[in-house]
């Protein structure tokens, strides 16, 4: 019996319609931000990872490529990937660079003149200048440049684990999945300690009344 699709199975559309756009005109960049908003938003309201697993749409995408079109070797990705050591480390790189790129929005904004380039895997710079057709101000536009330079080089790295595991094995380390992960174990922490101090709370205007 055939699993009937809900709306969130097509999300894997919009990842792929979100690369696309940013050839042609990079201010729907801005549109990524969506994809680190709403997995913190929805792990400090619900305490879970459901956008992991139901909403994120480039996870849709590797599963596509991967699974169903048979791209993936789909071997088990290696423990290193899974440790918590590297995963951590890498959200701390990824942070640092998502960082460095919000100072050059600044200095475009301060005045420095704008880079119309997008750097792939943080470090090869190619040239995008065909896809700044809006009068944004410079500074809008620098930001896309460099977020959209976050979000094809995330997905290329996605693409390559796929390739050689799991199709999914993006998500093993992927830095949006850590912090909602983290947020979650907070979020249940404190649960648990509420959950106690209530009981003994209870437990203590018990011995009280008796």
């Amino acid at each position: 019996m055939l699993k009937q699709k809900r709306w969130y199975d097509y999300l894997w559309i919009a990842s792929a319609v979100y690369l696309a756009l940013g050839f042609f005109n990079i201010l729907f960049a801005w549109l990524g931000l969506i994809c680190f908003a709403a997995p913190l938003l929805i792990s400090i309201a619900k305490g879970n990872k459901s956008y992991c697993n139901k909403y994120c749409g480039r996870g849709q995408l590797f599963e596509l490529l991967g699974g169903r079109l048979g791209l993936s070797r789909k071997k088990a990705p290696p423990k290193f990937l899974r440790a918590k050591g590297f995963r951590y480390g890498f959200l701390a790189f990824f942070m640092t660079m998502f960082f460095a790129m919000h100072y050059t929005t600044y200095l475009v904004f301060a005045g420095a003149d704008l880079k119309e380039a997008v750097t792939l895997l943080w470090v090869f710079k190619l040239p995008w200048h065909w896809a700044n057709t809006s009068p944004a101000a410079p500074w809008i536009a620098q930001f896309a440049f460099g977020f959209y330079g976050v979000m094809l080089t995330s997905t290329l790295l996605g693409l390559v684990t796929m390739l050689l595991f799991k199709p999914r094995s993006w998500c093993v380390y992927c830095p949006m999945g850590t912090m909602t992960q983290g947020i979650c174990k907070i979020k249940h922490r404190k649960e648990r300690a509420l959950g106690r101090q209530s009981k003994e709370n209870g437990a203590a205007a018990e011995g009280a009344c008796q």
